[in-house]
């Protein structure tokens, strides 16, 4: 069955077989990713707006590159640069680069909601980057591609989150995303940033539980996904750098509490030495590269959905011949 997609603006109203649909969408992208030549026609003459309107490195540049590989142009607003700096309205910014025409507008914000907003005002596909602490969808999508990779299914799989749960768009987009596969979940960290009302918001009837010792989090962990911290909140008496280290940290030793084959996912950037240690971040359970390498993939299938559409037949990506062959090997052909 083929989905339309009119923006992607969260993982929650999203059905198992729509979320399935994206993945298998991102799969033959991934593909392109191994070959030296990475550059599609699929969005040849298009154009994407990336408009950041908060801070991003990753995630600005896997969309950007996305954009690109399928053929797109794109239109960059950052951060630092951004009018709402000069005192104009979000909607305001947003109708300007609209009257550019682009052909889908991609943004990241600080404030929960913004996308969604956005996307009420303009007709062309709005995806959301990022948007306060409500969700990050592409991150969701590229954290279930790269357990189903790993592990060859994403149901009934037990899945651990360390850190500040209750900042994180990344901890709700993969619950409202790995709950619909029917996964169990254990939020870990700090009781001030684990609340007890985070067992409510995945879908009805997932198993939340929330927990405040990393030793009973880890047991029987299937996909270990660590947090970064942002280290401005980790400050004395409530909670100092050191504290978090000694209670919280994915170190060796804690990680042979979990299952021998658990699988560590980080959303970047990583402080290291502090969440999780050097050693269990390039270790061979660890996803973490594997992660921005399927980045690409989601966000070109997400890109390729929202503005071409699915249609019965090849995916663009499956036209794609293999490697050339050498020339010396073209000429005996000959």
């Amino acid at each position: 069955m083929t989905y339309r997609f009119r923006d992607l603006l969260a993982l929650e109203p999203l059905s198992a077989d729509e979320l399935n649909f994206i993945l298998d969408q991102s799969q033959p992208f991934q593909e392109i990713q191994r070959h030296s030549l990475k550059k599609l026609a699929t969005l040849r003459g298009k154009t994407v707006v990336l408009a950041f309107f908060e801070n991003s490195t990753r995630t600005r540049l896997s969309f950007g590159t996305a954009a690109s590989r399928l053929g797109a142009d794109t239109m960059n607003l950052q951060a630092e640069a951004s009018s709402l700096k000069k005192g104009e309205t979000l909607l305001d910014t947003a109708n300007n680069l609209n009257a550019m025409k682009p052909d889908c507008f991609v943004m990241r914000h600080s404030s929960s909601g913004a996308a969604d907003f956005v996307a009420r005002h303009l007709e062309i596909p709005v995806v959301n980057a990022g948007d306060g602490t409500h969700e990050h969808p592409s991150q969701g999508l590229l954290d279930a591609l790269t357990i189903r990779d790993r592990k060859g299914t994403l149901k009934d799989l037990n899945v651990t989150i360390l850190g500040d749960i209750s900042h994180s768009r990344v901890a709700r987009s993969n619950i409202h995303l790995l709950g619909k596969f029917g996964c169990r979940f254990t939020l870990c960290g700090p009781a001030m940033w684990v609340p007890r009302e985070l067992e409510k918001i995945g879908p009805p009837g997932t198993p939340i539980r929330c927990v405040y010792r990393v030793e009973e989090a880890l047991e029987d962990a299937d996909v270990i996904m660590v947090l970064r911290v942002q280290t401005e909140r980790l400050h004395e008496p409530s909670l100092s750098q050191n504290d978090y280290i000694l209670l919280y940290q994915l170190n060796a030793e804690r990680m042979r509490l979990a299952k021998k084959d658990a699988l560590i996912l980080h959303p970047g950037p990583i402080n290291r030495g502090i969440e999780i240690t050097p050693e269990v971040a390039d270790g061979p359970r660890s996803a973490v590269l594997e992660q921005v390498t399927n980045g690409v993939a989601v966000r070109m299938a997400i890109l390729y959905l929202l503005m071409v559409g699915a249609t019965e037949g090849t995916h663009p990506a499956l036209e794609v011949k293999g490697e050339p062959k050498p020339k010396e090997s073209a000429h005996a052909s000959d």
